[in-house]
Formats: C-alpha cells, sequence, structure tokens
C-alpha cells in the first residue's frame, strides 16, 4: 500500500487530497493545527500528526513521528494568503512574519526532514505553490506579499531539488480554486484541482526533477 503524507489537510485542497488518495487505496498520513481537524481526518481513515508549521518544535518532532517511513507522495499544501493588496501597500511586520513565516520559513524547515523519507521509496515531493509565485508569467502586482512568499517557496524547491537524485521534488501550482482562500468567485472545482494534481505526480519522471507544473501538468516558467 502506498503512503502519501499530506502537510496541512484541515481543509480546501489539502483535504481534497487526502481523502481522494485515502479513496484510491492509499494509506494517508495527515497534519492540521487543530484538534477537531484532526478527529475529522482520523474519522475518515487518515492517520493524523499535530502540526503548526510556524512552531519549531512541532515541525522539529515530525522527524520523529515519521522515523523510517517510506513516502511515495508528500505535498506541502500549508499556507496563508496574507493581505490582499491591489497596489503597492506596504505590509505591516506581523503580517509580512506570518506569511513568510507560513510559506516559506516553514517549507525550509519541513523539506530537508521529509525528503529522505520520500528518497526512500524513490517518491515525490511537492509543494503548493502559485502562479502567482512565477515572476515571468505575472502580469499584476495584486496580493505582492504573498507573492514574494510564492516565488520564495519556488526557490527553496528548486534548492532541494538539487540535493536528490532518489526523489521527484516539483512546485505546483493548484489553479484559482474555489476555497476558502480562492473564494466563491474562482474558476475550478477543489475536487478538480485535487484530481489533476495526484494524476500530475504520478505522470512524472526523472527528467521533470526540480520544474514548475500547473495541476493539469502543464508545465510553468519560473
Amino acid at each position: 500500500m502506498p503512503t502519501a503524507l499530506i502537510i496541512g489537510a484541515s481543509r480546501g485542497i489539502g483535504h481534497e487530497l487526502a481523502l481522494q488518495y485515502k479513496a484510491a487505496g492509499w494509506r494517508v498520513i495527515a497534519t492540521a493545527r487543530k484538534a477537531v481537524d484532526l478527529t475529522t481526518l482520523q474519522a475518515q481513515g487518515c492517520e493524523v500528526v499535530p502540526l503548526d508549521v510556524t512552531n519549531i518544535n512541532d515541525c522539529g518532532g515530525l522527524g520523529w513521528r515519521l522515523d523510517d517511513e517510506k513516502i511515495d507522495v508528500a505535498i506541502l499544501n500549508a499556507g496563508v494568503y496574507g493581505p490582499r493588496t491591489t497596489g503597492l501597500q506596504t505590509p505591516h511586520d506581523t503580517q509580512f512574519d506570518e506569511v513568510m513565516h507560513t510559506n516559506v520559513l516553514a517549507a525550509m524547515r519541513i523539506l530537508p526532514i521529509i525528503l529522505p523519507l520520500v528518497e526512500n521509496a524513490g517518491g515525490r515531493l511537492a509543494v503548493i505553490s502559485s502562479m502567482m509565485g512565477s515572476i515571468s508569467e505575472r502580469n499584476g502586482s495584486h496580493g505582492w506579499l504573498y507573492r514574494a512568499s510564492k516565488a520564495a517557496l519556488n526557490s527553496v524547491l528548486k534548492d532541494v531539488s538539487l540535493q536528490t537524485r532518489q526523489a521527484i521534488c516539483v512546485a505546483l501550482h493548484p489553479g484559482w480554486v474555489k476555497t476558502e482562500m480562492g473564494g466563491v468567485g474562482a474558476e475550478l472545482p477543489v475536487a478538480d484541482s485535487a484530481h489533476g494534481i495526484r494524476k500530475t505526480l504520478a505522470g512524472l519522471q526523472s527528467d521533470d526533477n526540480g520544474q514548475f507544473f500547473n495541476y493539469n501538468g502543464a508545465s510553468l516558467n519560473w
């Protein structure tokens, strides 16, 4: 039975990914911050790990909780948007710290821990990024703190990919998804985004290591 690790599975895309992998017969390890979300995930058949990605002790404890695991697919989904700016409004220190700690520092703490577990299975490691983090493809500046954090996350993923030959590491744009973050006006149902992500990850080849993909498998520019 293959194993999927979904970091940030309490709601939205992460929760849907956990449910879809479970429905496909996978063993699913799912993380969440709140006890109520962990209880829900456990009732849905997932193995659960409490994890606040902004807490250094939680991140450090993830290693011993998953000691000697072989992870076929690991997806770092946890993230926040931050202030919904439309121009160049400077974020407050607390806003900057929250977004960068959640979207970037957490990845720099967690990815080195889970990479060896994915390598053990010759598996796939993905971060849920955003096309908003692409420098070459952007055509607007709204949400510029979120954009900066996802560009930094892409950089972190690329560096991680350069440290392995046993795993395939990619950044993924999930689409504009109808979640709490994406809003009701978004284009894509969450089930379709998760299905596309799973299909894209399953089809990756070794040459795809260190690349950036849309949820539907299309290649994206950094």
